[in-house]
């Protein structure tokens, strides 16, 4: 991508005029995108983002910049500008590189760029048919493609220098069901961390007809009633409120500016006894598995609490000077646009020892969350409102009628503490996170969980 004498210049340049670190970022991203509405194709997009980013510590002050003009004389003046801009008296010499080994985690089989257009179409055309046909009352489907294949190169003044190539596909079906007077969605989004192989593993058809049954049954759903009950959430995406609510407050992205609830709290208790989460960036070919995070760090498995206790935190290079800690593998950034911060890759809440048919059956009263939806959470606080995509009322043990409109309204930390059950039936799923850094691949997930006390939301 580079060659690595002139990376050494560049490095060598970056700490020209002071600063104690060096570091450069190269990305050479071929995506490829398509977008189906109704059986028909209406956009699809392929390209290649290309560029370089440079970032220069001084203590813990940091700059970074970032080209798309990888010529010689200009990465040279690029990094002589960041050089400037953290303008230190002392020196810091560049290290030899490294010899960096590590064995591929994300095998792949089939680069979606080996394979022809018209086979993307045929998969998307097969999903959008299989939600048309469950009901009368689909009146649209939305089917999103889309694949990446990044590759790329990071160094620094330590002597880090390694490579990596990411692959990632997925499909994101939506099913509209539509009546005179209302619409609801239902939606299904598989991805991995593998080439065109993905759909031989998973099955479309079925993801489709699941994404139209949920649209269907809120469409023909009452109101959810409001009030305090007890919330049973659902596995696979229910973990998305651990993410949101929990999981960015333990970045050390909020942590080191003591910006978060959990900041100070190492060693203890912030959840019930029965809760235990990682985040872990090892997992073959999942979502959110990097082999070396966007600092060049080996990714790891990192147990995040342990019988409701805090042991540890997702730790960058930056922020980690910060708090006196090393790195966890946990530096992610969307591209070379950014620089790179402590992010989550999988997260989730560990199996528990409970059944989930025997957790329904103990509840008597309550709401049973199907699938999450979308969200807002403040990491300083912790507050959440989450909307519930697919949700029962409980009533004396069973999952009774369907409702809809249910928003989930808490504090994170509480709702932790307020966690009474965990089943054993972990499953993770996928979607995009949003941060200072960017939009990253992340894993979500959870077994089914029981809230013994949470604020529903509703108009019933």
């Amino acid at each position: 991508m580079l060659d690595k004498a002139l990376i050494y210049d560049v490095l060598t340049e970056s700490l020209s005029t002071g600063g104690d670190f060096a570091e450069i970022f190269v990305e050479n991203n071929l995506k490829n995108n398509i977008s189906m509405v109704n059986g028909i194709v209406e956009k699809s997009l392929s390209g290649i983002d290309y560029g370089v980013g440079i970032r220069v510590f001084d203590g813990y002050n940091a700059v970074y910049v970032y080209t798309n003009d990888t010529s010689r004389e200009n990465l040279l003046q690029v990094a002589r500008n960041a050089s400037i801009a953290v303008k230190k008296n002392q020196i810091t010499k560049v290290l030899n590189f490294l010899n960096y080994e590590y064995e591929n985690i994300n095998k792949i089989k089939m680069l979606p760029s080996d394979v022809e257009k018209k086979r993307k179409v045929e998969i998307m055309r097969i999903a959008s048919n299989a939600a048309f046909q469950y009901d009368s009352c689909i009146t649209e489907t939305t089917i999103n493609y889309a694949d990446s294949t990044q590759d790329v190169l990071i160094a620094n003044s330590e002597g880090v220098f390694v490579t990596d190539r990411r692959v990632r596909t997925r499909l994101a079906m939506e099913a509209i069901a539509s009546s005179e007077t209302e619409k609801q969605s239902g939606f299904w989004g598989p991805g991995a961390s593998m080439g065109f192989e993905l759909f031989d593993k998973i099955d479309v058809t079925e993801y489709a007809k699941d994404a139209a049954r949920s649209a269907v049954t809120m469409l023909k759903a009452k109101f959810c009633p409001s009030g305090t009950m007890p919330v049973i959430i659902d596995n696979g995406f229910g973990g998305v409120i651990f993410h949101e609510a929990c999981g960015h407050s333990l970045e050390a992205t909020a942590v080191a500016k003591k910006a978060s609830v959990f900041t100070d709290k190492m060693g203890q208790q912030i959840a019930s006894s029965c809760v235990s989460a990682v985040d872990d960036g090892t997992l073959s070919n999942e979502w959110g598995t990097l082999n070396v995070d966007d600092e060049g760090t080996k990714t790891q498995r990192n147990l995040l609490i342990e019988n409701g206790i805090l042991k540890s935190y997702l730790v960058d290079k930056l922020n980690g000077k910060k708090m006196n800690m090393k790195s966890t593998g946990s530096s992610r950034r969307e591209s070379y646009r950014y620089a790179p911060t402590s992010r989550m890759n999988n997260t989730f809440i560990l199996d528990g020892k409970d059944n989930k048919e025997d957790i329904i059956a103990n509840t008597e009263n309550g709401l049973y969350a199907k699938y999450m939806g979308g969200g807002s959470v403040n990491p300083g606080t912790g507050d959440f409102n989450f909307s519930v995509r697919e949700a029962y009322l409980i009533k004396n043990g069973k999952i009774g009628e369907p409702v809809r409109g249910a928003t989930l309204i808490g504090k994170g930390s509480e709702v932790l503490m307020n966690i009474d059950k965990v089943a054993n039936n972990l499953s993770q799923a996928q979607g995009m996170c949003g941060s200072v850094s960017g939009s990253i691949p992340t894993n979500v997930g959870q077994p089914l969980i029981r809230v013994k006390q949470l604020t529903v939301g509703g108009r019933g």
